[in-house]
């Protein structure tokens, strides 16, 4: 069982969480962390989750609520995923559930957590945090070459502790270190402290001596933020100045969970905001994801990204680029000419 200890050694930063825990700080360009994403593994983890989708199936209901019913009482993971009148996955159960059996520490790693951890539902994750992160990165390059200076805002909506965003800023300072030489703030608008609160203490790790990060002027703040009350999100990000560049990311929140309507009316604040890009992650419409959403307990909108496009373009966007992680598909929009 690796220890802290040797996770520290191989350059693995940790942050503390707001009830005292110490968990791994996800930097998707350490091998400890990064999902192989070429077409072929893409492929062989799809025929993994259907393998498991389809022996859960054949287990009696009854054997099954018992065996979920066991599980829950030994994983604080799985316990996290089936809160009672939950509605959503909150963001720093999510952000454990990325981190990998081989990557658990207290108090989320006995053996019934790593079982669960070593699922690869929860790798398509990481996976889905490993392709905003990528099209956050990539997209910005031509925008940041283009506006040598003035700060650069990352807006996280639902965001939890931003990985994404904190990620996406890891890979532009390893490949393009020069762009990045101007004020760097990240915002997350999110219901919930617990994960804002632990992604402010990654960032302050990530800053410290020898961090990727140590030599940059970034940082980071928490506003409570719903998004079904999109005006605020208008008046924030126009208030942040004319010479603002704002890139948006929404990984696992508003176009998973928001409604129609909801995602037409934030898209539209922040296209008029002059955001330069927006990437997030859709649920995706494949049947047999509909099926497991219908069985399971939270409200997402299995739209896909043939679902998603008409919101889009009622919004005043173009998607640019797309990427799958199975159970999710990613999606890079840009403000329509």
């Amino acid at each position: 069982m690796t220890t802290i200890i040797d996770m520290r050694a191989q350059g693995i930063f940790f942050a503390p969480t707001k009830d005292g825990n110490q968990l791994p700080i996800i930097d998707l360009t350490h091998p400890r962390f990064f999902v192989p994403d070429d077409p072929a593994a893409v492929t062989a983890l799809h025929a993994r989750v259907r393998a498991e989708e389809r022996s859960t199936r054949r287990l009696p209901r009854f054997l099954l609520r018992w065996l979920m019913r066991r599980a829950m009482t030994q994983s604080r993971l799985m316990q996290a995923l089936f809160r009672p009148n939950a509605d959503f996955l909150d963001g720093l159960s999510t952000y454990a559930m990325k981190l990998g059996a081989d990557n658990l520490v207290p108090p989320f790693d006995n053996p019934a957590d790593r079982r669960f951890a070593a699922a690869p539902h929860l790798l398509l994750l990481r996976l889905r945090m490993q392709q905003v992160a990528r099209f956050l990165a990539d997209g910005l390059v031509r925008d940041l070459s283009s506006r040598p200076d003035g700060p650069l805002h990352f807006l996280n909506i639902g965001g939890g502790p931003a990985m994404d965003s904190l990620n996406a800023v890891i890979m532009l300072q390893r490949h393009h270190a020069e762009l990045l030489r101007r004020p760097i703030r990240i915002h997350v608008l999110d219901p919930d402290d617990a994960g804002p609160w632990f992604g402010a203490r990654a960032l302050d790790a990530l800053k410290s001596s020898g961090g990727p990060l140590a030599e940059l002027d970034i940082s980071f703040a928490h506003l409570p933020y719903d998004w079904n009350e999109p005006e605020k999100l208008r008046l924030f990000a126009s208030s942040l100045g004319p010479d603002a560049m704002i890139v948006v990311s929404s990984e696992g929140a508003l176009f998973e969970y928001g409604d129609d309507r909801s995602v037409i009316a934030n898209l539209k604040s922040l296209r008029a905001s002059g955001v330069c890009l927006v990437c997030g992650s859709v649920t995706s419409g494949d049947p047999e994801r509909k099926r497991m959403i219908a069985s399971g307990p939270f409200r997402l909108f299995p739209r896909g990204v043939a679902g998603f496009a008409p919101l889009a373009r009622e919004a005043g966007f173009t998607i640019e680029k797309t990427e799958t992680a199975i159970l999710s598909d990613q999606i890079l929009l840009r403000p329509a000419p």
